[in-house]
């Protein structure tokens, strides 16, 4: 049997050392918040954010908020796959019992199972994935393309940017940063998250950006504003 963890889901994919700010209204998950701040131990206080396959939050039929949040209207197949989980780092309550929180990617999981008992939030039975080592040769030569790639899309994407002010030695954390900068699908965003390592990911990643930076090149080269483009044809 796996690990029993909290879980929220989001129309987001977090990444392992990217930092996840959220404010917490709803009361399933304002209960999922108390709860973390009051554990003990020296385990980090973290719960899994894992990706709603339609970009929303599912309620039950009725859309009321009921205090279960809906767990029985959530089922796996709404869920991607694989998730990563956010240890609270910083937790501002405010004066009607909101909280501002801010949370830190940190570790790998596959959603085995939705957990059916019931609970104030949504909880899932989950399977750590295993960390990524540091070191890969194949990484490291993968590592300065990927960087060089990813430097000719943002020129072309926002010359303003300042994502590279400080660029990450590690490839694995550069392969994150990408993964989660880059304007991507959800599901393109889940697949490089879901990638068994970071050689995987990097590749997929060069893939990827050679593509974005090939569309964003030929989008440049028509003679007319953009926004021309967007606007409808008048039918006068």
């Amino acid at each position: 049997m796996g690990a029993i963890l909290p879980v929220f889901p989001l129309g987001t994919v977090l990444f392992p050392g990217l930092v996840l700010p959220l404010h917490i209204f709803e009361e399933r998950y304002r209960s999922l918040v108390r709860d973390l701040v009051a554990g003990t131990g020296d385990d980090p206080h973290e719960f899994g954010v894992v990706t709603l396959r339609h970009g929303s939050e599912v309620l039950t039929e009725s859309g009321d908020d009921d205090g279960t949040g809906g767990q029985d209207a959530v089922t796996v197949d709404l869920l991607y796959e694989v998730g990563c989980t956010a240890e609270l780092r910083q937790v501002s309550e405010l004066p009607d019992g909101r909280f501002d929180i801010v949370t830190v990617g940190r570790r790998r999981f596959r959603v085995l199972a939705v957990d059916p008992e019931p609970h104030p939030y949504l909880t899932a039975e989950v399977e750590w994935l295993p960390d990524e080592e540091a070191g890969d040769a194949t990484a490291e030569l993968l590592a300065p393309r990927v960087l060089a790639a990813f430097r000719t899309y943002l020129d072309l994407l926002r010359p303003d940017s300042e994502v590279l002010d400080q660029v990450p030695d590690d490839p694995t954390v550069l392969s994150h940063l990408v993964a989660a900068t880059a304007q991507l699908t959800v599901q393109e965003r889940h697949d490089l998250l879901a990638a068994p390592d970071t050689v995987a990911r990097l590749r997929a990643e060069l893939r990827l950006l050679n593509r974005e930076a090939g569309l964003l090149a030929r989008v440049r080269a028509v003679p007319v504003p953009l926004s021309d483009l967007a606007r409808p044809n008048s039918p006068n």
